[in-house]
């Protein structure tokens, strides 16, 4: 190395001074600053802003001084924000490269072979890639149009995703799809002939060296890339720059889809739960409680008071839609009986003092009401303590929120994925004694917040290990990377 190249190993993180030039740039590395390749480097994503000065003596700057290094940091500002729109435009190009490759040389390949391959074992391992490579060719497109060749910086591509954002939607099912073709496909390698197919199919497309099942992973990554990308180049983008508004709002969105995203795939596995905790209870009767519910909010005792003064004491689980009774074994305290439910969307919660209800002329303590709208159905619930009630006085109201937000946000579960549910249960239960030990129960103490708490897929800050590519070396290409988060409904 020359005296003014920068040494660094992997790792080490450089502060950037200078990049008005885009193959060379200038920064600092410890205590030397120097020169360094820019594509040997990858930017750090949602990184703090850097103070400019921060010496303090910038009250002491001559005014020329100061107005060259505003230019200069405009400059920088200028050459960062082509960095990002090139490394968008890079990687769609990428990307949609892999999606081809795929399409043509997989799943092309295997429709050949009927042999091999069913027409089901296809629809499992590959999803819905094909409409999602359709749809892709379609953005790039149109981001191509929105491309700046000359002058990177002043690309306005906000509107794209904008225009898109529903498009995005079609991720979903891939995503949610995935387990359950890494599942088909880790049992068809086992065989010799599907790992030689597989790899003769990779060789005579000429793909890079790398097995199907990371190929097939790169939709998933990619859908949760593009709220990092939009939040870098948003980073770079003045408010003055035409496309601001668009980007800002583009982020939104993009962050939203991978939120949708995130939420169907946990109402999936939370449907496989109640599906499996259904078919533990003894004496079943009436609808499933997929026909209406996809998610339990909250379970726990409450001793339910009948209007002749009787009590019963009860294990509630509150379904969105549903609330669900039943009753212990005496015996084998894990065994259900099942004794009725109440529905939710024809209740209102009422609140009771401690004290004589004049209603029903009893003394009550810790007590709540359902009482219908429609009807003179009435149910009256006592918990043990204060605090229990209170849990399932802010559950009840946790489900009306829930029941508005997934009507709302459109978000419905297919009849043919809660049948498939209900049929994985009765089948894994066939031959089981009945019991409740795997049930799913909803912490009494979590507190539900709105969705877009709830499920944030981005986080605001970043490990420096979760970075994305400004321009790789071409002897190392890092293509992947994987920010999915697999969310779990319940805890038992």
């Amino acid at each position: 190395m020359d005296d003014q190249e920068l040494g660094f190993k992997a790792g080490d993180v450089i502060q950037v001074l200078e990049a008005s030039n885009k193959d060379w740039w200038w920064g600092r590395s410890e205590d030397k600053e120097a020169w360094f390749p820019a594509s040997f480097v990858r930017l750090r994503v949602n990184q703090e802003e850097l103070s400019e000065n921060s010496s303090g003596t910038q009250g002491e700057e001559p005014e020329e001084d100061a107005g060259r290094n505003r230019h200069k940091h405009s400059e920088n500002k200028h050459q960062m924000r082509t960095n990002v729109i090139q490394e968008i435009m890079n990687t769609e190009r990428v990307y949609i490269k892999h999606l081809k490759d795929i399409c043509e040389g997989y799943i092309r390949q295997c429709r050949k072979h009927t042999g091999m391959f069913t027409v089901a074992q296809l629809a499992t391992i590959f999803g819905n890639i094909e409409d999602i490579y359709k749809f892709q060719r379609k953005f790039l497109k149109d981001l191509e149009k929105q491309y700046n060749k000359e002058e990177p910086h002043l690309s306005e591509i906000g509107s794209c995703f904008l225009q898109h954002q529903e498009g995005f939607a079609i991720y979903s099912e891939y995503c949610n799809n995935h387990p359950g073709a890494c599942a088909e496909l880790s049992s068809l390698m086992k065989q010799g002939r599907y790992r030689h197919f597989f790899e003769a199919c990779r060789l005579l497309q000429q793909m890079i060296d790398i097995a199907i099942d990371g190929f097939l992973l790169t939709p998933v990554q990619k859908i949760c890339k593009y709220p990092l990308q939009l939040a870098e180049l948003l980073k770079y983008t003045t408010q003055e720059h035409s496309d601001y508004s668009n980007i800002k709002a583009a982020y939104e969105a993009m962050k939203n889809v991978a939120c949708l995203i995130n939420e169907h795939k946990r109402k999936l596995e939370s449907i496989d739960k109640i599906a499996r905790w259904q078919v533990s209870i003894v004496g079943w009767e009436g609808q499933d409680t997929l026909d209406r519910s996809s998610e339990l909010i909250h379970s726990g005792e409450l001793t339910r008071i009948t209007k002749q003064g009787k009590s019963q004491q009860r294990t509630f689980f509150l379904f969105d839609h549903q609330l669900v009774s039943c009753k212990k074994d005496l015996l084998r305290r894990d065994m259900l009986y099942y004794r009725g439910r109440v529905d939710m969307d024809d209740m209102e919660l009422v609140d009771l003092e401690d004290g004589r209800d004049k209603d029903w002329n009893l003394s009550v303590k810790n007590s709540f009401k359902l009482v219908s709208k429609t009807t003179d159905e009435v149910h009256l619930f006592c918990a043990k303590k204060q605090e229990d009630k209170a849990r399932w006085l802010q559950a009840c109201k946790d489900e009306r929120r829930r029941v508005q937000e997934d009507r709302e946000m459109g978000m419905e579960i297919s009849e043919n994925q809660k049948k498939l549910a209900m049929l994985n249960a009765q089948k894994a239960g066939h031959g089981k004694s009945k019991g409740y030990s795997g049930c799913p129960a909803a912490p009494p103490h979590q507190s539900l917040h709105p969705i877009h708490q709830r499920h944030i897929t981005m986080p605001t800050s970043v490990p420096q290990q979760q970075v994305f590519v400004l321009a790789e070396p071409k002897r190392k290409p890092s293509l992947f990377w994987h920010t999915f988060h697999k969310l779990t409904p319940f805890k038992k």
